[in-house]
């Protein structure tokens, strides 16, 4: 999670750690015995002792690499500190990578913060490569983010989506600009806290607000001991200090969640175990219809048959794991989705004349639309090419691997830059442009899918450790798009001149918009008649 998304330079810290360390270091280096002949690595650019090529990240960082692999070529060499790595920015590494060494690369790299909030690697984002990791990837794509969970959750997205609805509508009826980046992260949120428990009191709900933006924020950010050894434990930025609060209201917010669905399981009599039995036993079909993803990690940690226990810790991991992963990248995809429907009109008209056509005026398109509606998902595929959620797919070698005549050596993080894979003239026409119809039937690309098994378009990632939540998010992500293209006519609020500002954010997690969008919704249908 962390490391693959942009990193913000701290120059001036990194200035003062390597004129502390210098002199050590060249001395250390003196003394040392002369040592074997040297691997052959992919290129490299010059570096500097101590912090190697950490003054060349200015951020956006996937920007910066596609800068190297232009002068470099397509697998290049870096040092952050004292992390080797390398950075695949081609579709052919990428399937070298993954279809030659999927399993040597399946580990994932944690820096201290992604620690603390993973509750010590207990999610299936950052446990290492092994037994419990395939347990609790299987339980994420079978079963809690598997195709019958997500299509069960159903109504949940649908009832989330209204009080996007109902705000946009009311920005319309003043006649008010509506700050779309604003809502769009807050409609996220609260989605996937609703998916998690459905039933979680309102209250709850509002908290997780804040505090979801606040470790998504955490976890995004630059951490300089992370690199630098010499920093460990110095906490020069304040970033421990700051995620041990906010870990600590997060964690009461997670065992809040968890003590309310156990009370609810147990028709409000918690700890009789006999009852929940005799439940699961009468009404198989009821309790399954109604199971939200926290029912299901209840269900797996009170299964002493299961092939790994699940514990307290792993559940509140595997909440964060998808709160985190989730909440960011849809809202991030919406908003890219849209402002480049706002300047491309004429897209946006066949996106809203194709809704028309399918879906009418009398009710407001769904998930359940989708199948019907191929240029929407067109429109939906080439924003994930341009824009993808997770710029910089980020992983780490466990053994020693051969990749281009190269040695990759063991414990080496791995940058596979989707970013520019999507772009690559190699394997796209005008790959700058905007243009749906690409993915439409008789297109270049109509053939590829999101979901990593086509090297030069894949968004989610790919191989062990690409996304579980891909199959989820090609449901909501188009569908919330398509609600806000048939309830409303848009509009820039800056009416000088008519044009979104497509710049790139350098900071989070995801690979976001810098400025907030800002639209003038015109209602063109009353969308609570049928949503509400």
């Amino acid at each position: 999670m962390a490391m693959e998304q942009p990193l913000p330079t701290l120059l001036e810290l990194i200035v003062v750690v390597t004129l502390l360390v210098l002199a050590m270091s060249h001395l250390v280096s003196s003394r040392r015995s002369p040592s074997p002949s040297p691997p052959r690595l992919p290129p490299s650019p010059p570096g500097l002792p101590v912090i190697g090529h950490l003054h060349l990240l200015r951020p956006p960082v996937h920007r910066t690499f596609h800068e190297l692999a232009a002068r470099l070529g397509p697998l290049v060499h870096i040092r952050l500190g004292s992390t080797h790595c390398v950075v695949a920015s081609s579709a052919d590494v990428a399937r070298e990578l993954i279809h030659g060494h999927d399993a040597t690369i399946s580990g994932r790299p944690i820096t201290a913060l992604a620690r603390l909030f993973s509750y010590g690697s207990a999610g299936f984002a950052f446990t290492p490569y092994g037994p419990q990791w395939r347990f609790l990837r299987r339980l994420c794509v079978s079963e809690v983010l598997g195709p019958r969970t997500v299509e069960q959750l159903r109504p949940v997205r649908r009832a989330s989506l209204a009080p996007l609805l109902r705000a946009v509508l009311a920005a319309a009826a003043r006649g008010e600009a509506v700050n779309l980046t604003r809502e769009l992260i807050r409609f996220s949120i609260a989605s996937i806290i609703r998916m998690v428990a459905s039933d979680v009191p309102g209250s709850v709900a509002d908290e997780a607000q804040d505090l979801v933006k606040a470790v998504t924020g955490l976890l995004g950010a630059f951490n300089v001991e992370d690199y630098v050894p010499l920093c460990r434990g110095w906490d020069l930025q304040g970033l421990r200090r700051e995620a041990a609060g906010v870990h600590r209201r997060f964690d009461a917010l997670l065992e809040k969640m968890i003590r309310h669905k156990e009370e609810a399981r147990d028709h409000g009599r918690p700890g009789n175990a006999e009852h929940q039995q005799e439940d699961k036993k009468q009404a198989p079909a009821t309790r399954q219809r109604n199971m939200d993803l926290l029912d299901i990690l209840l269900e797996k940690a009170g299964d002493e048959a299961a092939e790994v226990m699940l514990t307290r810790e792993n559940m509140k991991a595997f909440i964060t794991d998808v709160v985190t992963a989730g909440s960011d990248s849809s809202a991030a995809t919406v908003e890219w989705m849209l402002a480049e429907l706002m300047n491309h009109p004429e897209a946006m008209r066949k996106v809203r004349e194709e809704i028309d056509a399918v879906v009418g005026g009398d009710r407001i398109v769904g998930e359940a639309d989708l199948p019907r509606l191929p240029y929407l998902q067109a429109a939906f595929k080439e924003t994930l090419r341009l824009h993808p959620g997770a710029p910089i797919a980020h992983r780490v070698s466990t053994a020693e691997m051969a990749v281009r005549r190269c040695t990759v050596p063991p414990r080496t993080a791995v940058f596979i830059n989707v970013w520019a894979i999507g772009r690559d003239p190699v394997f796209w026409e005008d790959p700058l442009a905007f243009r749906p119809e690409r993915f439409m039937p008789g297109g270049a690309a109509a053939a590829l899918e999101p979901r990593g098994q086509h090297f030069q378009f894949m968004p989610f990632g790919g191989g062990r450790r690409g996304c579980p939540g891909v199959g989820l998010a090609q449901q909501s992500v188009p569908a919330a798009l398509a609600a806000l293209v048939q309830c409303f006519d848009w509009a820039v609020a800056d009416g000088e001149t008519g044009f979104v500002d497509m710049d790139e954010s350098d900071v989070g997690l995801v690979c976001a918009r810098k400025h907030p969008l800002l639209l003038r919704p015109t209602a063109r249908l009353n969308p609570f008649p049928a949503v509400a």
